[in-house]
C-alpha cells in the first residue's frame, strides 16, 4: 500500500484518491521567462516517478502543469531581449519539453499557460471580492486587487505560518514574487491594473493582468476543478506561493483543495545553492556536452529521496552513472542467455524483483532503496543466469520492463 508524506499534515499517510483508481494531480511548473535548469528538473522528475508509479499500481492519472508565461520577470526579460512575451516564453517552452524527451519525463495531459486562464482568474477575483476576501486598491496610479490574508481562517497552514506575528498595521505586497524565503506578512496582489496593451487584458474588472499569486489557482480550477488528489512542487514554493494558491481556492469553494501536498528538496552544486551570480547553474545540455546520457542524468536526479537535498558534482554523477551502467550490463547479459536443458526456475528470486521494488516505493517513493534492492536481486540472477530456465529468464526481463515503466533508465 502506497504511503506518501503529506506536507499539509506533516505525516506519512496511506494514499487514497477521492475516486477509486483515478488520480487528479497538479504540478507547479516553470516560469518560462528563462530555461529550466537541472534543479528544476529534479522536481519534475520526482513528480514523473510519482505519476508513473501510480500508473504501475493501476491508477489512471490526469495531470496538469502550470506554465507561468505572464509575470513581472517575463515582462522585464522580454524587454531586455527585445522580444514579445509570446516569442520569449515559446522559445523557452520548446527547450523545456525537448528536455522532457531527453529525461523521459511524461508530458502532462494539460500543460497550461497562465495566459490561457485569465478568464478564470477574473472569475475567481469577482467571487473573492464578493466574499470579502479580496478588495480593490490603487497603487502607483493602477487599480489592483489584493487578497486580505487574515480573512481566510487558517491562512499559512501549509507552511505552518505563525499568524500571531502578523503586523497590526495594514501592509500590501505589490510584486509577483520576492527574493528569498521569508514570509511577506501582509496582503498579496491578485491583479495588476495596467494600460499597456502589449502586456494587459481587457476584462470585466478592467484592464490588467493576473498576478502570479492567482495564476496557478486559475489554471488548476479551470482544468481539474476545485478539489484534487495531489499537489506537487519544489520546497522553494512552500512559503508564500502554495499557501496563496490553497487560500484562494478554498476561500472560493469552501472545501479542502488537495488531499496530498508533496514538496521536493533543493539541488545544490558543490555544496552551494545554484545561482547565476555564483556561475554554477547547469542545464541538461551542459551535462550531455560532458558525455552524460539522458538516462544517466535522470538516474542521478532520482537516485536520492526527493525530500532530501541532493548535491551535484561531476564526481557524484560519474559514480551514479557507473552504477546504472553496471545494472544495464547485467540486464543485457540476461537478454543474451541461451537455453539450457538442466536449468532451474529460481521462482523465489524472480518474485523478489517486484516485491522488493514495491516495498521501497510504497514507502514515500524511496527510489534509491528500490533501485538498490533491485540491483542486489539482479546481481544474484546474473550470477545464476546460465542455470536459470529460459522461460524464467523471459519472466525476469518482463518484470524488469514493468519496473522500468517507472524508473525509465534500465532498457
Amino acid at each position: 500500500m502506497l504511503t506518501l508524506y503529506n506536507t499539509l499534515t506533516q505525516k506519512t499517510e496511506l494514499f487514497q484518491s477521492a475516486e477509486p483508481l483515478n488520480v487528479t494531480m497538479y504540478s507547479c511548473g516553470p516560469s518560462t521567462y528563462q530555461p529550466a535548469h537541472i534543479g528544476n528538473y529534479r522536481t519534475f522528475l520526482y513528480e514523473d516517478v510519482l505519476q508513473r508509479y501510480l500508473e504501475y499500481l493501476g491508477y489512471g492519472v490526469t495531470r496538469m502543469m502550470t506554465l507561468t508565461d505572464v509575470e513581472d520577470k517575463a515582462i522585464e526579460q522580454a524587454r531586455k531581449e527585445n522580444l514579445t512575451l509570446e516569442e520569449l516564453t515559446t522559445k523557452n517552452e520548446t527547450v523545456f519539453f525537448r528536455d522532457f524527451e531527453l529525461l523521459k519525463i511524461k508530458k502532462p495531459d494539460y500543460p497550461m499557460r497562465a495566459s490561457t486562464a485569465t478568464d478564470q482568474a477574473v472569475n475567481l477575483i469577482v467571487k473573492l471580492v464578493e466574499g470579502g476576501y479580496a478588495y480593490y486598491y490603487t497603487h502607483s496610479g493602477e487599480r489592483n486587487v489584493y487578497f486580505d490574508a487574515l480573512k481566510f481562517g487558517g491562512f499559512g497552514k501549509l507552511a505552518r505560518l505563525d499568524v500571531s506575528k502578523w503586523p497590526k498595521k495594514k501592509r500590501r505586497f505589490h510584486e509577483d514574487t520576492y527574493p528569498g524565503t521569508p514570509w511577506n506578512l501582509g496582503d498579496f496582489v491578485l491583479w495588476h491594473g495596467c494600460e499597456q496593451t502589449d502586456f494587459c487584458y481587457r476584462t470585466s474588472i478592467g484592464s490588467g493582468r493576473p498576478a502570479w499569486n492567482i495564476q496557478d489557482a486559475a489554471l488548476v480550477t479551470k482544468t481539474l476543478g476545485f478539489t484534487i488528489d495531489v499537489a506537487c512542487g519544489g520546497i522553494d514554493n512552500l512559503v508564500r506561493h502554495h499557501d496563496y494558491t490553497l487560500a484562494i481556492i478554498e476561500a472560493v469553494s469552501g472545501k479542502p483543495f488537495s488531499r496530498f501536498w508533496l514538496h521536493g528538496e533543493h539541488l545544490f552544486v558543490d555544496g552551494k545553492k545554484m545561482s547565476k551570480s555564483q556561475g554554477n547553474v547547469y542545464y541538461p545540455c551542459d551535462l550531455t556536452a560532458k558525455g552524460s546520457s539522458g538516462a544517466q542524468i535522470r538516474f542521478f536526479l532520482i537516485y536520492r529521496h526527493y525530500r532530501k537535498k541532493l548535491n551535484f558534482t561531476w564526481d557524484n554523477i560519474r559514480q551514479t552513472s557507473q552504477k546504472l551502467d553496471s545494472l544495464q550490463k547485467m540486464v543485457h547479459d540476461l537478454q543474451e542467455v541461451t537455453p539450457n536443458n538442466e536449468a532451474s526456475r529460481q521462482e523465489a528470486l524472480t518474485s523478489k524483483l517486484n516485491a522488493g521494488f514495491e516495498e521501497k516505493m510504497n514507502n514515500d517513493l524511496d527510489v534509491k532503496g528500490a533501485f538498490d534492492c533491485l540491483y542486489e536481486t539482479v546481481s544474484e540472477l546474473h550470477r545464476k543466469r546460465e542455470t536459470i530456465e529460459m522461460g524464467n529468464v523471459k519472466n525476469v526481463l518482463s518484470r524488469l520492463r514493468r519496473i522500468d515503466s517507472v524508473l525509465q533508465c534500465i532498457f
